[in-house]
Parts: C-alpha cells; sequence; structure tokens
C-alpha cells in the first residue's frame, strides 16, 4: 500500500493546525508532474487530499478514516499561537495521546481509527492513499505497534511516500518511510 501525502496547503507553509483547506497550485503542479492516469486510490475527505489525487490521475474513493484528528478549537489557528495562549492545553495534548483539550479527537482515537481501516483494507494492500501525515503517522504506528506519543517522530513531507507491505497471515511491514514521491 502507497501512502502519498497530500500537496501542501497554506496552513502547512504557515505552521497551522489542521484545516480543511485547498491544496495550493505548486504543491498541484507538483503532483500532476507525478501522475499515475487511472489508478484507484482511497482518500482523506480533505480537499487538499482530493485535489491531490486528482492531479495524480487517481481515481479517489473517499475514506472518512483517513482525515486528519480533529483540531478542535485549535483549527487553523498557527501552533506558535496556540503554544503562546494556551502552553499548558498544547503540553498536555504533547505529553498524553489521549488528551483532547482543543475539544476535537485526540490522537489516540485517530490510531485507532486509522488502524481500524487498514486492517480492513488488507484485501487491496496495492493502492494508493492520499492523507496528511497524521493519518500516515497512524498507518505506521499500527504496523510498527507504535503508539502516538512515538509516531509524532517520523517527519513527512508534501508529496512523499511512505509503503506499507501486507505480510501473509495479517500485519504490516514498513517498506519505507518518507521518500520522494517518483510515481
Amino acid at each position: 500500500m502507497l501512502f502519498v501525502r497530500q500537496a501542501t496547503t497554506p496552513g502547512m507553509r504557515s505552521a497551522c493546525f489542521p484545516a480543511d483547506e485547498d491544496a495550493d497550485q505548486a504543491g498541484l503542479a507538483r503532483a500532476a508532474a507525478l501522475a499515475r492516469i487511472g489508478r484507484p486510490a482511497w482518500v482523506s475527505p480533505a480537499p487538499a487530499a482530493r485535489q491531490t489525487a486528482a492531479a495524480l490521475g487517481l481515481v479517489p474513493r473517499e475514506v472518512p478514516e483517513l482525515r486528519e484528528a480533529d483540531p478542535g478549537r485549535w483549527r487553523g489557528l498557527p501552533y506558535a499561537r496556540v503554544a503562546e495562549t494556551e502552553p499548558e492545553a498544547l503540553a498536555a495534548w504533547l505529553a498524553d495521546p489521549r488528551a483532547a483539550p482543543h475539544g476535537g479527537e485526540s490522537l489516540a482515537d485517530l490510531a485507532a481509527r486509522v488502524s481500524g481501516w487498514l486492517d480492513s483494507a488488507y484485501a487491496e494492500p496495492d493502492a494508493v492513499v492520499v492523507c496528511d501525515a497524521g493519518a500516515i503517522r497512524a498507518a505506521l504506528g499500527h504496523a510498527l505497534g507504535l503508539g502516538p506519543e512515538r509516531t509524532v517522530r517520523f517527519d513527512l513531507a508534501p508529496l512523499s511516500t511512505t509503503g506499507l507491505t501486507a505480510v501473509a497471515g495479517g500485519g504490516w511491514r514498513v517498506a519505507h518511510v518518507n521518500r520522494k514521491a517518483t510515481m
């Protein structure tokens, strides 16, 4: 299974918490250069993920389980601003994967949602998945038996790929992480 991190968004460039926003034109142009016309893909419901899949020439199937964790009231806010205005809440969120001080979804909930989907997707291991970093980190955590507090350490560049290989009898093996997309 090939995960592709969606193209950049204005919020990514401004170091903001995820928001449902469009991909920027430079990222979509780069994605179009990597196109794999007509290949099926699972995509997050995020506009940038759908746009990236289209730019890649993929035939998308939207999967709600692949959306980013809901950042609640932090949606679209710069990380630096949250660190300044709510340092204790941000520290709690970073320290405890079950915490959701922003009123949204915890990283543990994201991990459980993506893990459940990944196990159900085992029958189609050759598909392409287009989503943002949180869902990819959760998939890596599931494959490696790591909790969300450890998977946040994976750096995943926009339009990079992460490969997971299905293992006979169930489970996943990590083929590569954060590889420059050459599709």
